[in-house]
């Protein structure tokens, strides 16, 4: 059955920090979902840092049962049995965050990647997702808030349980007045509170987000810039990146990212930037960060060019996650114990003088650009798929060896590209 709330129990913050549980194990991550009517170009936009245990993922192309689609995976899953991010050639795109507190007292979720791939393979848009979801009452196997777009410029959550959901529509001003509905790993629906998690970053996400729209629109740059790379922990009065640091002999300065918006279990990030129009779906964008994303970069896909660069997927693990890997275990060097979630913000900040993201920032904002300017030109005269693929290529190629180049001394020797 389909619950209702009065305007009062509904939301009315923005952004939506997404889960991940695999069976029993919560994993939280962070998601938004933000109307066109909140975004500089009016173009819907949906986000989620995926955090999990799970030691890699990688980006695939799957043809579904109805529709292709772009989406992230476990790299052990050999199957795809999961996605646990995508976006079809329609311009439908999902993402979750997993939510104990809509599980019974002893349950688990084991499904939610499954659904996720279904919808991927069947559903146009939001409106289909929600079919899906009625016919699902009952059988499916979820604990989830479930974060969807499309061509249409519909964007919602469904905070998804086992027998029944919960819609919450950021188009709608009574439920998010400034266009745009929060999420961590916990519901707003849910029967009993408390149950779930992610507090902290919640209130963290929901501050970021409130300043941001105190005087402008929302936009690309500001998700991947200033939300999902986020290192503070507002509860400990802790700004790391306002942070400076002297470079002398000093001891080094940790941080513990166990409960920041970039944390020690961020494995990637998806910002999925809607289409322009219902005429043109193949110009919705997805932007992957694989790894963590203060060791890593952005860039664009899109499901017309129906394949994957060779540093994002391939057999076996990510080129791309493999070496935002190696750059996280220089920086998380102490291994001891507990030791593991602590940072080491000295070697961070000052890392050849000026940090890691004075060296990565830079390769990122130059394919911001040159993909800004490569959709105008898409939008102006459609490109066929081998266009698409190229571009793809090319760019995520340059950037992966941008950044060997950028921290050789690191890396001790180059990784394969695929």
């Amino acid at each position: 059955m389909k619950k209702t709330y009065s305007n009062s129990q509904r939301v009315t913050f923005s952004i939506c920090l997404f889960f991940l549980l695999t069976v029993s194990a919560l994993k939280p991550c962070t998601v938004a979902v933000i109307s066109g009517k909140a975004t500089a170009d009016g173009r819907p936009l949906l986000w989620k840092n995926r955090d999990t245990g799970q030691p890699n993922n990688k980006v695939v192309f799957i043809k579904g049962e109805k529709y292709s689609f772009l989406g992230v995976i476990n790299s052990e899953d050999n199957e795809a049995t999961s996605v646990w991010q995508g976006i079809n050639s329609r311009g439908f795109a999902i993402i979750n965050s997993a939510s104990n507190d809509l599980l019974p007292e002893k349950g688990i979720a084991s499904g939610n990647g499954v659904l996720m791939r279904r919808a991927l393979g069947m559903c146009a848009d939001v409106g289909e997702f929600e079919e899906l979801l009625q016919s699902t009452n009952g059988k499916r196997r979820v604990a989830a808030n479930y974060g969807v777009i499309d061509a249409y410029g519909n964007a919602c959550f469904f905070e998804t349980s086992r027998s029944s959901y919960v819609k919450f529509d950021a188009n709608d001003p009574e439920t998010a007045p400034s266009g745009y509905i929060l999420r961590t790993n916990f519901a707003f629906s849910a029967q009993e509170k408390n149950r779930g998690g992610g507090y902290i970053r919640f209130e963290r996400i929901s501050h970021i987000f409130e300043k941001e729209t105190a005087g402008k629109k929302l936009d690309l740059p500001f998700i991947l810039k200033k939300a999902s790379r986020d290192l503070a922990n507002e509860k400990l009065h802790s700004f790391p990146l306002t942070v400076k640091l002297n470079t002398d002999a000093a001891p080094p300065l940790y941080i513990r990212t166990n409960d920041t918006i970039n944390r020690i279990s961020t494995i990637s990030v998806s910002v999925f930037h809607g289409a322009p129009g219902i005429e043109k779906p193949h110009l919705a964008t997805m932007w992957i960060i694989l790894g963590q994303p203060i060791c890593s970069v952005a860039l664009p896909l899109w499901v017309k060019s129906e394949s994957v660069p060779s540093v994002l997927g391939g057999q076996g693990t990510a080129p791309m996650h493999d070496l935002s890997k190696k750059l996280i275990s220089y920086l998380y060097h102490d291994q001891r114990g507990n030791m593991k979630q602590y940072m080491d913000l000295s070697l961070f900040l000052n890392y050849k003088d000026n940090g890691f993201l004075s060296l990565i920032l830079p390769i990122e904002d130059q394919i911001i650009r040159e993909t800004d300017q490569k959709l105008k030109e898409w939008e102006a005269n459609k490109p066929r798929q081998k266009e698409f693929k190229t571009y793809m290529e090319e760019t995520s190629s340059r950037a992966f060896n941008a950044l060997q180049d950028s921290f050789a001394d690191i890396l001790k020797e180059k990784i394969p590209s695929g």
